[in-house]
Formats: structure tokens, C-alpha cells, sequence
């Protein structure tokens, strides 16, 4: 009797025991995003937004590079915590540059995201506000994966590019590209020309 508990014993312990593992897949760091407040960034001639109180103004330039322009500045919003920048530029253009301001901000999505799978255009406009713009949202492992152009299409052109201070991978940041996603349309909601 003793000899069949201790077989049957043995057989439940045997089948227990599964060698059925499979490793977990690898996971990311959480990220505690806090919530924003914004006030309004009125410090430059032509315009005015309001910003996140998670970004600050860096670098300022008298020429950003890249554009066909000579009348520009530019300057970075610096998300230091979430490793991310915006970097902004701002031209005074004539109204007949505009289409070429706007052809070379697209190829510059366009053509040098070789890694972009779709790139989705989210159209802006505030007419009352003379305020005109778009979002570029590019989707897969992209290295800037948000750009946006605003314009008022005859004397200014803004445009800025998130870009993230590390390699990363479109997973592993989606919350801090939606967070700032967000920040991106309260800016060009409250966007407003000094003319």
C-alpha cells in the first residue's frame, strides 16, 4: 500500500512540475510624467505660445541651419527629465517663400526618416488667429517622431522637431511622445503672431 502513495506521490509531483517556461518579454522603465502647467512664452518679437512648465528655453541662435532663409532664429524647448528637445525655428519670410519653406520642411520628413512606415498629417487652422499649420506624426522607429509647421503663410514660418537624447525604440517612449504630443497642440492652439 505504502509502495502505490509513494508511485502515485512521484507521478503528481512529476506532472507538477512543467518545463513549460517561456521567458517573459523584456519591459520598460515607468515613467511618472507630472501634469503640466503653462504659461504664456511671450519673450520673442513675432510670436507667442503658451509652454509646459516641464520644458526651458535653451540655446538661442541668430541663424538656424537647414533652411533657405535669412531672417531666422531659433531655440529648443528642453524636456530635461523626459531625455527630449523641440528644436524651433522661426523665419520672417515673403509671401511668395512660403511654398518653399513649406516644400523643404517636407523633405526634410519626407526624405530623411528612412526609417518612418507612415508619416500622418494632422492639419491645423485658426482663421481668426491668421494661424495655419500642420502636425507630422511619423509612425515606426522614426528619428524625429514629431514635426510641426505653423505659418500665417505670408510674412512667418515656425516650425519645430522632437528629437530624444537617446536611442530609443517607439515602444519604450509612447508616453512621453503622447505627453508631449499634447504640449505640441496647446502650443500651436495658444500660438499667436505679435504683428
Amino acid at each position: 500500500m505504502k509502495s502505490k502513495i509513494i508511485f502515485f506521490f512521484l507521478i503528481f509531483i512529476s506532472a507538477s512540475c512543467s518545463s513549460d517556461y517561456s521567458p517573459k518579454p523584456k519591459g520598460y522603465f515607468h515613467i511618472e510624467l507630472p501634469e503640466p502647467v503653462y504659461s504664456e512664452l511671450s519673450d520673442y518679437q513675432y510670436f507667442t505660445f503658451s509652454v509646459s512648465n516641464q520644458a526651458y528655453i535653451e540655446d538661442m541662435k541668430t541663424e538656424p541651419v537647414g533652411m533657405k532663409a535669412k531672417n531666422g532664429m531659433g531655440f529648443n524647448l528642453n524636456y530635461s527629465n523626459l531625455n527630449a528637445k523641440i528644436y524651433c525655428s522661426y523665419f520672417r519670410i515673403n509671401k511668395q517663400d512660403f511654398p518653399v519653406f513649406m516644400e523643404e520642411s517636407k523633405n526634410m520628413i519626407y526624405d530623411r526618416e528612412i526609417k518612418a512606415k507612415v508619416v500622418k498629417e494632422i492639419e491645423y487652422s485658426s482663421q481668426e488667429q491668421k494661424v495655419y499649420g500642420f502636425i507630422y506624426e511619423i509612425q515606426g522607429d522614426a528619428i524625429s517622431p514629431l514635426q510641426f509647421v505653423i505659418s500665417d503663410s505670408v510674412s512667418s514660418f515656425f516650425r519645430g522637431a522632437l528629437y530624444f537624447d537617446t536611442h530609443h525604440n517607439r515602444d519604450s517612449v509612447a508616453p512621453v511622445l503622447k505627453y508631449i504630443y499634447e504640449d505640441i497642440k496647446i502650443m500651436m492652439e495658444s500660438f499667436r503672431w505679435k504683428q
